[in-house]
C-alpha cells in the first residue's frame, strides 16, 4: 500500500458525523492522513458532535493518531498546498456548498481550497461529500463543473436497502463509499447482494 497521505477536510456543511467517522476509520487503520478543518467545519463539529478542539475530536476517533497530521486553515503555504507534495488524493467531507463554488471557481482562499485546487491540477482523486438540500441551479452547475474538471462527488445520501435501524449505521453507509473511492480495502457498511 502506498505511504502517500490522503488529505482529509472538514467543512462547515452539515454532516459532521460523516467526517468523524471517516478520520476514526483512517486513524484506527493507520492510514497516513493530513486533516484540514475550517473555522466552519469547527463550528458543525461542535454543534453536531459536541467537539470542540483537536483534544476531543482525537478522543471520539479513538485516541491515536499517530498517522494524522493536522495543519491549519489559514497555512496556505503547508505541505497539501503544493503539488510537488505527493498524496494519494483528497476527501472533503463534509463539504459545504461554498466550498464546491470555490473549487469550481479555483479561487484558492484557504489549505482547504488551494490543496484541493492542487489535487485537481495533479489529477488526483478529489472526492466531494455535500451535504445540501435543496440544490439550486448554481449548487448543480458548480456540481457539474468540478465533477467536469475530475473531482468525485458523493452527496451524503446513504440508501436503506440494508435496512439501517441507527444512525451509525446510515454514516457508515457513505463511508464505506469514500472508502471505495479511496481503493481502501476496508468493510463497514454491508453491500448490495441482488
Amino acid at each position: 500500500m502506498r505511504s502517500d497521505p490522503i488529505i482529509l477536510a472538514l467543512t462547515g456543511a452539515s454532516g459532521a458525523p460523516y467526517g468523524v467517522r471517516l478520520l476514526e476509520v483512517l486513524a484506527r487503520n493507520k492510514i497516513a492522513t493530513e486533516l484540514i478543518i475550517s473555522s466552519h467545519g469547527w463550528r458543525l463539529l461542535e454543534t453536531e458532535s459536541g467537539i470542540v478542539d483537536d483534544a476531543g475530536l482525537k478522543a471520539r476517533t479513538g485516541g491515536d493518531w499517530s498517522s494524522i497530521t493536522v495543519y491549519p486553515d489559514d497555512d496556505r503555504g503547508a505541505r497539501p498546498a503544493s503539488g510537488s507534495h505527493r498524496t494519494r488524493g483528497m476527501v472533503i467531507c463534509p463539504c459545504s456548498m461554498g466550498t464546491v463554488a470555490a473549487i469550481a471557481g479555483g479561487t484558492s482562499r484557504s489549505l482547504v481550497e488551494r490543496a484541493a485546487d492542487v489535487t485537481l491540477k495533479e489529477r488526483r482523486k478529489l472526492i466531494l461529500v455535500p451535504r445540501e438540500t435543496p440544490l439550486s441551479l448554481i449548487h448543480l452547475r458548480n456540481l457539474v463543473t468540478v465533477t467536469e474538471a475530475g473531482a468525485v462527488v458523493i452527496p451524503a445520501a446513504p440508501g436503506f436497502y440494508h435496512r439501517p435501524t441507527t444512525i451509525d449505521e446510515l454514516v457508515d453507509f457513505i463511508v464505506q463509499r469514500i472508502l471505495d473511492q479511496l481503493d481502501l480495502d476496508i468493510a463497514l457498511a454491508p453491500r448490495w447482494t441482488g
